[in-house]
C-alpha cells in the first residue's frame, strides 16, 4: 500500500512561564543546541513525514528562519507560521497550510520523538483516523475536592499520561478545528479533546516512550541532559 501524505505541525508558540527564564524554554539549549532543534530533527530524518508546518511566537518568524531552519538545513520546513494566544489558535493556523493525508501534531518542546513512536502512530491513524501518543501512569492518581481534599481514586490501569505526537487524518481534524473556532467554550487542553468534544470521534491511544518528555520546568533540563548523553 502506498504511503499516504503526512505532514508535522511542530508547535513552538509556548511562552514557558513554568521555566523561570526570560528565553522561552523551546530556544533554551540542551546539548549545545536549542530544545526545539531535536524535535525538528526527528521529523527531517523521518522516513514518514514529508513536510512541517512551524508554528512560533509573534515576532520570531524571522528568528526561527534564522536560527533554526536555516542553520541546520531543516529542508523539509515549508510553512512557518505565527501562533495564537492559545495553543488551539496556534493549531488551528497551523491547520491552514495542511493539504491532505495524515497530520502529525507535536510539541517543539518534547525533544525525544523517535521513528519508533512515529511508525507505531502511522500505524494505528490508517485504521482509527485519530489517535494520541501516551503512556501508562506510574503513579495513583486522585481527584481532588473544592477544598483539596481527595475525592477519589480512579483505577490506574485506565489512566494514561497523554504526550505528543497526536495524529489525524487531516479532513477529520480540520473539521474539528473548524467547529471549535465557532464554538461559543472553548476549553480543550489537546487536539484529541478537539475531536472528541467536536465531532464524537474515539481517539486510539498508542503506546510512547517515558523518555518522550515535554520541557517545561528546569528540572526537565538537566532530565534531558541525561537522556542525551545515552
Amino acid at each position: 500500500m502506498q504511503k499516504a501524505k503526512c505532514t508535522a505541525i511542530v508547535l513552538a508558540a509556548g511562552q514557558g512561564k513554568r521555566m523561570g527564564t526570560k528565553t522561552q524554554k523551546q530556544y533554551l539549549e540542551i546539548g549545545g543546541k536549542p530544545v526545539l532543534y531535536y524535535s525538528l530533527r526527528a521529523f527531517e530524518e523521518s522516513e514518514l513525514i514529508d513536510e512541517m508546518i512551524l508554528v512560533v511566537g509573534a515576532g520570531q518568524m524571522d528568528y526561527c528562519e534564522r536560527e533554526i531552519v536555516s542553520k541546520y538545513g531543516f529542508s523539509k520546513v515549508k510553512h512557518i507560521v505565527e501562533g495564537g494566544a492559545e495553543r488551539y489558535h496556534s493549531v488551528a493556523n497551523g491547520l491552514h497550510e495542511v493539504e491532505d493525508g495524515y497530520v502529525f501534531i507535536h510539541d517543539g518542546a518534547r525533544p525525544f520523538v523517535n521513528e519508533e513512536i512515529l511508525r507505531r502512530v502511522y500505524n494505528e491513524v490508517i485504521l482509527h483516523k485519530a489517535c494520541v501518543v501516551g503512556m501508562p501512569v506510574k503513579d495513583t492518581i486522585k481527584i481532588a475536592d473544592a477544598n483539596g481534599f481527595a475525592d477519589s481514586t480512579p483505577d490506574r490501569n485506565f489512566l494514561w499520561q497523554i504526550q505528543t505526537p497526536q495524529v489525524f487524518e487531516s479532513s477529520l481534524i480540520k473539521e474539528a478545528y473548524k467547529k471549535l473556532m465557532g464554538s461559543d467554550t472553548i476549553k480543550v487542553t489537546d487536539d484529541a479533546m478537539v475531536v472528541e468534544q467536536m465531532l464524537g470521534q474515539k481517539v486510539k491511544l498508542v503506546t510512547g516512550d517515558y523518555e518522550n518528555i515535554k520541557i517545561t520546568t528546569p528540572e526537565d533540563l538537566k532530565i534531558a541532559e541525561i537522556f542525551l548523553k545515552k
